[in-house]
């Protein structure tokens, strides 16, 4: 006949291993605190961002941006975060794209007073077809400063500091103070692993002059802006739709940690 007690060595290593899992679950949870990222996004309502409603909503809980054949675009047009003007960040999420679709993430901007609802700076690009995913395009400025791919350093500027001198620095909608420093692999090789017309991940590491963009936990784009005229050490964030045919693009899961 079996004893309806247990011997005390396999009591003594059920509430060991109890503990043990107790302690790791209260780590997990203090090291999620510990990383500092805020949701800035609710999946609900738009509080907190300021956008034309014509082309801003909330859709299946996500963050929507939409043009429609009766709302075509004149000027890239963004929904633009109201929480402050981040400097060193972190900032993740995921994002969907149709194929006609073209969009990105704007930080460290300038808000416009001329146009509505429109952002000048860094970008971390986004399109429909995966042409320049994950790409650095400052907007309105010195256009790229990275493509996919790439490692560059931006030299520093020294010619006047006119819309009309900067803009002479642009080739090919490229800045020619753009210097590839090293390859983080080929555009089309790194495209190959982004999901078209799916949710995809994107990281933006911005720390300093050193800008870093990763799609699906793989590094993209990598800057280092030592223009110190022309370069941003904090500013606006926001997400745009941008001028073309009809497209939808949406985002979610969006937290900041700041620095």
């Amino acid at each position: 006949m079996q004893s309806k007690f247990l011997p005390v060595g396999l009591m003594l290593a059920i509430v060991l291993t109890a503990g043990i899992g107790t302690a790791s679950l209260g780590q997990s949870k203090k090291s999620k605190k510990e990383k500092g990222y805020v949701q800035i996004f609710d999946g609900k309502t738009l509080k907190g961002w300021d956008g034309d409603p014509t082309y801003w909503k909330v859709e299946d809980g996500c963050l929507t941006g939409e043009i429609t054949p009766s709302t075509l675009l004149k000027t890239n047009n963004f929904i633009i975060w109201q929480g402050g003007e981040p400097g060193d960040f972190e900032l993740k999420g995921e994002f969907k794209i149709t194929e006609t679709g073209n969009s990105g993430i704007n930080y460290r901007s300038d808000q416009l007073t001329d146009i509505p609802h429109a952002l000048r700076g860094y970008q971390a690009d986004i399109d429909g077809k995966n042409n320049y995913t994950g790409q650095n395009y400052e907007e309105r400025k010195r256009t790229t400063l990275a493509y996919r791919g790439q490692k560059t350093v931006i030299e520093p500027y020294t010619g006047e500091n006119t819309p009309e001198a900067i803009r002479a620095k642009v080739s090919r909608n490229a800045w020619t103070g753009m210097k590839v420093v090293g390859s983080l692999g080929s555009s089309d090789s790194l495209k190959t692993l982004i999901k078209p017309g799916d949710w995809n991940t994107f990281h933006l590491v911005i720390k300093g002059n050193h800008l870093q963009h990763y799609i699906n936990d793989v590094l993209m784009s990598d800057v280092t802006d030592d223009d110190t005229v022309n370069g941003k050490a904090k500013g606006l964030l926001g997400v745009q739709v941008h001028v073309g045919p009809p497209m939808k693009v949406q985002y979610r899961n969006l937290m900041l940690k700041q620095m």
